[in-house]
């Protein structure tokens, strides 16, 4: 399960990356990301 949150963190942070044209945006999307892996782990 957690290979499963580490991959589905890698997938998200990479297209996160690739949207994101601003600081701010970015700090939003590590944030979901960590709420994601938090409830993948659960």
């Amino acid at each position: 399960m957690k290979r499963l949150a580490v991959v589905l963190a890698t997938v998200v942070a990479g297209l996160a990356g690739a949207a994101c044209n601003t600081v701010h945006g970015i700090g939003q999307d590590i944030s979901a990301t960590g709420e994601i892996i938090q409830k993948a782990v659960k």
